[in-house]
């Protein structure tokens, strides 16, 4: 209970376990621990294997993402009309993903930080660079438009 001049603690600000016990805590600065919430309560926790699981799903989310930008499933002489409809799908996937990936690196975590850089260059890399593409490559590389987000 808060007392006379006190505000009393929005329900936003303890964690709910049948009763109020403990005050979240959402970093606002990195951090390098392996105690971190990345997308989802509890989760990795504390557990350093968990926290390791966390940033190879980060890494590889990022990689799906450069992928998914630079992929063609498209046939030019395809359906107009189909190919809206897969587009639009593989850009809400593509969408979904970062938006995922985003909300990961917002825990302010360090590593998770890392993971999403290292996995953003690798997918790039790999997917969209030149170093492995043919040099008969059609003008347009990817069926979808690039990313305007930053």
């Amino acid at each position: 209970m808060a007392g006379m001049g006190e505000m009393a603690p929005s329900p936003s600000e303890y964690k709910f376990n049948g009763t109020m016990r403990h005050k979240l805590m959402m970093h606002m600065t990195f951090y390098w621990e392996n105690a971190a919430i990345v997308l989802f309560p509890h989760w990795p926790g504390r557990d350093t294997h968990w926290y390791a699981v966390s940033l190879v799903f980060v890494f590889l989310l990022a990689i799906l993402v450069e992928w998914l930008s630079n992929c063609r499933f498209l046939k030019p002489d395809s359906n107009q009309v189909v190919a809206g409809f897969v587009q639009t799908f593989l850009q809400c996937i593509r969408v979904g993903l970062n938006y995922l990936a985003m909300l990961a690196v917002m825990s302010f975590n360090g590593g998770v930080f890392l993971a999403a850089i290292a996995g953003h260059t690798l997918g790039f890399f790999f997917f969209g660079s030149k170093v492995f593409k043919k040099s008969s490559s059609p003008a347009k590389p990817s069926d979808l438009p690039p990313l305007d987000c930053c």
